[in-house]
């Protein structure tokens, strides 16, 4: 079993800007549906242990339509092993997959990659989704960055009031919600997101004014055991970046090292 303190404490992320893609530790889906740009609309599940989907008899897969989302965001699927998902539009895009496209849908969630850009017009899919133990290994493709952005933003803000047992963040009273952090502040990270970061909860830094969540730039990684033992080491060091939160006027910045 994973450490599910260290996923929920830490925030990993990767960006390979030209495959379109961004590996991530400490993500849950249930938190990426959470705090998604524009709200899902329905799931074809390619790799899942979902037992409540609907048929489709097509593709032979099973799907959620968004009415339904809510009921598989709780579902636990950490506990399903590989999870993997594309969105659609409409039912009636997936039935007009041919064999090829359904026979690549099959290869990218078993090896964890596209044979091509998973991003389909008979769809409209947003994102290709494909996690092994959900917030421990998450491997997303994006048709528009932007939506990452928004995404990590609105998940880091979203984490310090649920972290640490019952009282947020520092065993304090919960503040009212923080506001979700802009993707601009988000974006200027740029260089550091391509070389794979750490955001560090469990390093923040509470004072009356302000929050300062420190950021470490720890490499590129698939195996995330590695990836958390050089970030121990890491966090020994000065951080490279802070993600800092004005009290007064609730408002977030990046300052980069």
């Amino acid at each position: 079993m994973k450490a599910n303190n260290q996923v929920k404490d830490i925030i990993y992320v990767h960006k390979n800007t030209d495959r379109q893609y961004v590996v991530s530790f400490g993500i849950h889906f249930n938190e990426f549906a959470s705090n998604a740009r524009k709200p899902l609309k329905n799931l074809l599940l390619i790799k899942h242990q979902y037992e409540h989907g609907a048929f489709n008899i097509h593709t032979h897969m099973e799907y959620v339509e968004r009415d339904e989302m809510k009921k598989i965001m709780n579902d636990g699927v950490q506990s399903y092993g590989d999870f993997c998902w594309i969105d659609f539009e409409e039912e009636v895009g997936v039935n007009e997959l041919n064999g090829q496209e359904i026979a690549e849908l099959l290869y990218m969630g078993h090896i964890k990659q596209p044979l091509n850009p998973p991003f389909y017009s008979k769809l409209n899919n947003r994102y290709a989704y494909l996690s092994q133990d959900d917030g421990w290994f998450n491997k997303v493709y994006y048709r528009d960055f932007e939506d990452f952005f928004y995404m990590l933003g609105a998940t880091v803000s979203s984490k310090l009031s649920t972290i640490k047992g019952g009282k947020g963040l520092f065993g304090m009273k919960k503040e009212k919600a923080y506001p979700a952090i802009s993707q601009e502040v988000i974006r200027s990270f740029g260089d550091h997101l391509n070389e794979g970061m750490v955001i560090s909860l469990e390093k923040a830094v509470l004072t009356r004014a302000k929050i300062e969540i420190p950021v470490w730039v720890v490499g590129d990684y698939d195996d995330m055991d590695e990836m958390m033992e050089d970030y121990r080491q890491m966090r020994k060091t000065p951080e490279n970046g802070l993600l800092s939160y004005d009290r007064k006027t609730k408002s977030w910045n990046a300052l980069l090292r």
